[in-house]
């Protein structure tokens, strides 16, 4: 199965309130960013913490501005995140 996503593709991460773990940190949840590269294939962590056995998936690392996830800065903040944290992003504000 191919990857989702490319360097240089601009993504949005998923605006979402789990119930339980996720390795999708609260300050990212529904920003704009661009995709750096990806960074392996990994069981995603969120199903592996309630003891599901799934099939790893994409990981990337994604690049967002400071100032998009802080209020201020002039630099940029680089996650990793899983792919299904990740949609497509057609009309948001992130540069690369």
């Amino acid at each position: 199965m191919p990857d989702h996503f490319a360097p240089g593709d601009r993504v949005r991460t998923r605006a979402t309130e789990p119930a339980g773990h996720t390795r999708l940190p609260r300050y990212a949840r529904g920003a704009v960013g661009v995709v750096v590269e990806e960074a392996g294939r990994h069981p995603l962590a969120d199903d592996r913490a309630q003891g599901r056995d799934v099939p790893p998936q994409p990981v990337y690392q994604v690049r967002f501005p400071a100032a998009q996830l802080f209020g201020a800065g002039d630099h940029w903040v680089v996650v990793e995140l899983w792919e299904s944290y990740l949609e497509p992003d057609h009309d948001g504000e992130a540069r690369s």
